[in-house]
C-alpha cells in the first residue's frame, strides 16, 4: 500500500506523505504504480472537461480541464518537456545535455515544446467528439505513462552521480511488470469495447512506436534516461494517441 501512496505523493500534488510515513525505497519503486496514478489524473481531466461541456463551449471545457490536470500533478511532466526540449533542441555531447536538463531555467525550445505540445492537444480534443473525448484522454493517460515507464526498465540511469531528486527507479521484476501493464491496459480495453467500430485499438501502435523511438535516441545520446526523459515520454505517448484516436474517428464519420 505504502508502494501506492509513494506513486501517487511522487507523481501528484496530493500529499499522502501527510498521512503516513513513506520510506524511501518505495520511491524507488513507484513507476510500477505510475499507470494507476494515471486512474486519477486521466478520470480527474476527464471529468472536469465533461462537467464543464454542460456550461461553456467544448474548446473551453478542454483548456479548463488542462488547467485542472496541471493543478493536480504540478506541471511536473511539463516541466520534464521542457527539460527534455531545452536540452536535446541545443545538442552537443552527453555531459551538454545532462548539464541543461538539469538547469531549472527554461530556455527557447522549452518554451516551444510546451506551446506546441498544448496547442496540438487542445486542438486535437476540440475536433474530438465530446463523449469520445472525455473517454480518450481518461484511457490515454493510464497507457501512455505504461508506455513511458518502459524508459526505466529497458535504459540504465544516465547520470553517474544518480537522479536530482535522489530517486532512482528500480528495475521492474515479472510480477510488478504484471501490475503495471494491468494498470495501463484497463482503461484503453473499456475504451475498446465501448468504441469497437472506431478500431481503436490501432490508436495504440502511436505510443507504442513512440516509446521504441525514443529509446532508440535516448540511448544514441545519453546512453540511458532521467527522470525528465520520463516526463517528456509521458506526454509525447499520450499526445500521439489522442492524435490516432481524433484520426480514427475523423475518418470514420
Amino acid at each position: 500500500m505504502k508502494r501506492v501512496l509513494a506513486a501517487f505523493t511522487l507523481f501528484t500534488r496530493l500529499p499522502f506523505w501527510r498521512i503516513t510515513n513513506i520510506p524511501q525505497e518505495c520511491y524507488s519503486q513507484a513507476v510500477v504504480f505510475w499507470p494507476l496514478t494515471g486512474w486519477l489524473t486521466g478520470g480527474f481531466t476527464a471529468a472536469i472537461m465533461y462537467a464543464c461541456s454542460f456550461v461553456m463551449p467544448w474548446p473551453m471545457a478542454v483548456i479548463t480541464g488542462l488547467v485542472a490536470k496541471l493543478l493536480l500533478t504540478g506541471a511536473l511532466h511539463e516541466d520534464g518537456l521542457a527539460d527534455f526540449c531545452d536540452a536535446f533542441g541545443c545538442g552537443g555531447g552527453k555531459e551538454r545535455i545532462l548539464s541543461i536538463m538539469k538547469d531549472s531555467h527554461i530556455g527557447t525550445y522549452g518554451v516551444i515544446g510546451l506551446i506546441m505540445y498544448y496547442t496540438l492537444t487542445i486542438a486535437i480534443l476540440s475536433s474530438t467528439d465530446v463523449i469520445i473525448a472525455v473517454l480518450a484522454v481518461a484511457a490515454c493517460d493510464p497507457f501512455a505513462k505504461l508506455c513511458a515507464g518502459q524508459l526505466t526498465n529497458i535504459l540504465p540511469y544516465a547520470r553517474p552521480e544518480g537522479a536530482k531528486n535522489k530517486i532512482s527507479y528500480s528495475r521492474m521484476n515479472l510480477w510488478q511488470m504484471m501490475v503495471q501493464i494491468l494498470f495501463g491496459i484497463l482503461p484503453v480495453a473499456m475504451f475498446i469495447y465501448l468504441f469497437p467500430r472506431l478500431t481503436m485499438i490501432l490508436a495504440l501502435l502511436a505510443p507504442v512506436t513512440a516509446t521504441g523511438l525514443l529509446v532508440w535516441y535516448l540511448r544514441t545520446k545519453i546512453g540511458g534516461y532521467t527522470g525528465d526523459c520520463c516526463g517528456a515520454a509521458y506526454l509525447i505517448c499520450e499526445l500521439t494517441m489522442l492524435m490516432s484516436v481524433n484520426l480514427i474517428w475523423w475518418n470514420a464519420l
